[in-house]
């Protein structure tokens, strides 16, 4: 069974910081490239950021560069997105996602996660 479990949301104060993980079970991350994406309600799902699967190249939205890192631990077969100076507006569901490369469409994208709240005070 090819599963993906987000974790590490919460609640936190403007300006913090938070990790949030994907965890795979029935596949081994390394061989896909890791999306993370985000939808508050009443808003579109919002690409946030993608890790390759050969070279480890990173992609960001503009909206996160240089407050959002993404990372990958192959051993414990999880991606990380540590989100930095986090913003009332960084409220949202976050998803991890798994696919042969990194896109931008979001419907390209193999496997998804359930999603984990993160939740930004104002």
């Amino acid at each position: 069974q090819v599963q993906l479990v987000e974790s590490g949301g919460g609640l936190v104060q403007s300006g913090g910081s938070l990790r949030l993980s994907c965890a795979a079970s029935g596949f081994t991350l390394d061989i896909y490239a890791i999306g993370w994406f985000r939808q508050a309600p009443g808003k579109e799902r919002e690409g946030v950021s993608c890790i390759s699967s050969s070279d480890g190249s990173t992609y960001y939205a503009d909206s996160v560069k240089d407050r959002f890192t993404i990372s990958r631990d192959n051993a414990k077969n999880t991606v990380y997105l540590q989100v930095n100076s986090l913003k009332a507006e960084d409220t949202a569901v976050y998803y991890c996602a798994a696919a042969s490369i990194c896109y931008n469409d979001y419907d390209r994208y193999d496997y998804w996660g359930q999603g984990t709240q993160v939740t930004v005070s104002s």
